[in-house]
């Protein structure tokens, strides 16, 4: 805790005094142009990684990067999405995966989770991904986990357009899809190609997106 309080101290200190004006302007708007849904897992942070100020990211952080599908009882996630899409009209949504996931090793391994219920309960949102990645043969625990945590990124993206808001959006032409996984050792990114259901170096192929209503400007 100590830490905290250090960093709360060198934020206003440092950092706040260096962005006066920008907060200034977020102290009664805010326009994010992504969604970004990622693990809550504590070596993920998604302004580090994707080099944002405040105001530029809306997000959502939960065990596996998890979308459960639309249904009569929408919780905080389908809340969340709902108001980013409807209301802040967010033009993209990126499901971010990661390497090591420790809610996908758990799935991957088949690790006995009855001590955690409501971790075993939450993680029935990634069973589609679990039973096509069980019926593959992997070549090591690693190579097994690697594809669990890709496959995820494929399903929770096809969960997020059962919700109406996103599909609304897809349809008027205003909304992109991308499932993207990071690398916490090498810094690197995959991004999932809608058309060939691959994923492909985000560096090498920044115009890539899952599923697309707009052209996507490709950087140098």
């Amino acid at each position: 805790m100590k830490a905290l309080i250090e960093g709360i101290l060198k934020f206003q200190k440092e950092a706040f005094p260096q962005r006066t004006d920008l907060f200034k302007h977020l102290s009664t708007t805010q326009h994010p142009g992504t969604l970004f849904i990622t693990c809550s897992d504590s070596r993920v942070i998604p302004e580090l990684l994707t080099q944002q100020e405040p105001g530029e990211l809306f997000v959502i952080r939960n065990a596996g990067n998890i979308v459960p599908s639309y249904g009569p009882a929408p919780g905080g996630v389908s809340a969340t999405v709902e108001y980013a899409v409807a209301v802040l009209g967010v033009t993209d949504i990126v499901i971010c995966g990661h390497s090591d996931c420790g809610a996908m090793t758990a799935i991957s391994s088949c690790k006995c989770m009855d001590h955690l219920p409501a971790v075993a309960g939450w993680l029935q949102h990634a069973e589609s991904a679990k039973v096509i990645n069980q019926s593959r043969k992997h070549a090591s625990d690693a190579d097994r986990l690697s594809s669990m945590v890709r496959e995820n990124v494929i399903a929770q993206l096809s969960n997020l357009q059962t919700h109406p808001s996103v599909r609304l959006a897809q349809q008027q032409g205003q909304l992109n899809l991308h499932g993207w996984v990071y690398d916490i050792e090498t810094g690197s990114v995959e991004a999932l190609n809608g058309a060939t259901n691959q994923f492909v170096s985000l560096a090498e192929h920044p115009e890539t997106c899952a599923h697309c209503s707009t052209p996507i400007n490709a950087v140098a």
